[in-house]
């Protein structure tokens, strides 16, 4: 290297930038392989890097805005302000990061920089040593000052809107199945347990959650008389049902039962009432979850479906990801791997199927349909995953267009273009939007709209004027030309 040349190294730590004055040296290579030799003896590496200039972070809140910037590529103001104060003619600097290393050449485009090997081995030294190399500077108060930076940018990283968290949904559609399975085991339990005293019951009633209800009430069914006919009539929501039921209490073939083995039927539908009415709230919840977190893809499949896409997919944003091809397959991983070993044929729909718009299509239309929907789901999830404000108008035109192909694929009716429909939508966005959000293009779109509708002369005064002015032009032109002519 040249007597002339000066290479400094810049180091970003918790508490602020510093900048250090390494040795000159000629050969890259043998410098490298000795400093190597001297991280670990602050002696030998001190004679390496001496420090320049220090600048500390004011605030801790300063320190992380610092730190996002550093991590997204872009030179925070601080560090420019620091690069000029060190100085920048006939200066190489040496910067560990990539990222950081084109965002300062962007700003400052003389200075020279430097990375690779070399500068990865005295930044290694530097944080060995830096505590010794800056003065009031404390390895406790150095390592909590990194402490407390971590845990900021981190929680800056992971904070979300607790409001739009998609975990709840998966964690609310999974326990909603586990319920569905234990809810049916155990109705089945009681059928078989009950229909030991009461047999005819299972044949009236089919439901599980009303049979439950119903052993509760009846109990002994050599107990069941008129006056409990009302009460049985309200739980069935069937009076001929009811009266069907009472008839067979009186003629059963059942078997008598004790007391002891009654009060445990009767806990047993009672613990399984209570969870069919849970299963019952839980969709609530996760109805009114879905529509704060994916409005739109709740509108256009409803909100199991949506709720099992996102479960299946890991989240709403890897959902968004998916082209419209995963999308469509989605569920059905092990028939696509199987159909490629044996070069069957793939499968055309995954957890869609569940949807009512596949089961509405004829079999021929089934695919296309498939397909066609996939298409308009990876629109909604990115709608859902990227929009700040959430509202489900994109779903609903969305699933117009999703109700038009079906009536395209049966009469031959042809749908309105992909184009005209999401206008209507956005126009319907922009109305719904917020006085706060996006003024300026409010104030224009009212603006054009009194153009339109309340200076209709003026306009058509205008569209005149524009006219007059093209018919003139051309005359101009002649005459230039007859101008040239005569010349």
């Amino acid at each position: 290297m040249s007597g002339e040349t000066k290479l400094n190294l810049l180091f970003e730590h918790a508490t602020g930038y510093a900048a250090f004055k390494i040795r000159e040296f000629e050969e890259e290579s043998m410098f490298q392989s000795e400093v190597e030799e001297c991280i670990r003896d602050y002696a030998k590496f001190s004679a390496v890097a001496q420090l320049v200039a220090f600048s500390p972070f004011k605030t801790a809140q300063s320190a992380l805005e610092n730190m996002n910037a550093i991590t997204e590529g872009i030179l925070p103001e601080e560090l420019k302000n620091f690069i000029m104060q060190v100085g920048t003619k006939k200066l190489t600097l040496g910067v560990m990061e990539n990222k950081l290393a084109s965002a300062i050449q962007e700003t400052f485009p003389k200075l020279k920089l430097k990375v690779g090997g070399l500068i990865q081995e005295i930044t290694r030294g530097l944080r060995v040593h830096f505590y010794k190399m800056v003065k009031g500077l404390t390895p406790d108060s150095g390592s909590k000052a990194q402490l407390g930076l971590g845990h900021s940018y981190s929680r800056s990283k992971v904070k979300f809107n607790v409001n739009r968290s998609d975990n709840m949904i998966i964690q609310g559609i999974a326990l909603l199945d586990q319920l569905d399975k234990d809810v049916n085991t155990f109705a089945m339990r009681i059928r078989e347990w009950y229909s030991y005293h009461f047999p005819e019951l299972v044949k009236i009633v089919n439901d599980n959650y009303m049979y439950a209800r119903v052993v509760n009430f009846i109990k002994n069914r050599k107990e069941l008389d008129e006056e409990k006919l009302a009460g049985m009539e309200e739980i069935i929501g069937d009076s001929a049902k009811a009266q069907a039921v009472l008839d067979a209490s009186r003629s059963s073939m059942g078997m008598d039962i004790s007391p002891i083995d009654l009060i445990n039927i009767e806990s047993f539908a009672i613990r399984v009432i209570k969870l069919a009415e849970y299963r019952k709230k839980l969709l609530t919840y996760l109805q009114t979850k879905m529509s704060s977190v994916a409005p739109n893809l709740t509108s256009l499949l409803g909100e199991s479906v949506a709720a099992r896409l996102i479960s299946h997919a890991g989240s709403l944003t890897n959902l968004a990801k998916f082209p419209a091809s995963t999308v469509q397959i989605l569920g059905a991983e092990k028939a696509l791997f199987r159909a490629l070993k044996t070069r069957g044929k793939t499968p055309k729909y995954g957890l869609l199927f569940h949807s009512t718009f596949i089961g509405r299509a004829q079999t021929i239309n089934k695919g296309r349909i498939s397909r066609f929907l996939a298409n308009k789901c990876s629109i909604a999830s990115r709608i859902d995953c990227f929009s700040e404000i959430p509202h489900n108008i994109y779903g609903e035109k969305l699933r117009e267009q999703v109700e038009e192909r079906l009536k395209f694929y049966e009469s031959g009716v042809v749908p309105r273009k992909n184009v005209e429909v999401m206008q209507e939508a956005l126009e319907l966005a922009n109305a719904s939007a917020p006085a706060g959000a996006d003024g300026g293009k409010k104030k224009k779109k009212k603006r054009k709209i009194t153009e339109t509708e309340g200076e209709a002369p003026s306009t058509a005064d205008n569209t005149m004027e524009i006219d007059e002015v093209e018919e003139t032009t051309p005359k101009k032109k002649k005459k230039k030309k007859n101008k040239d002519a005569e010349d």
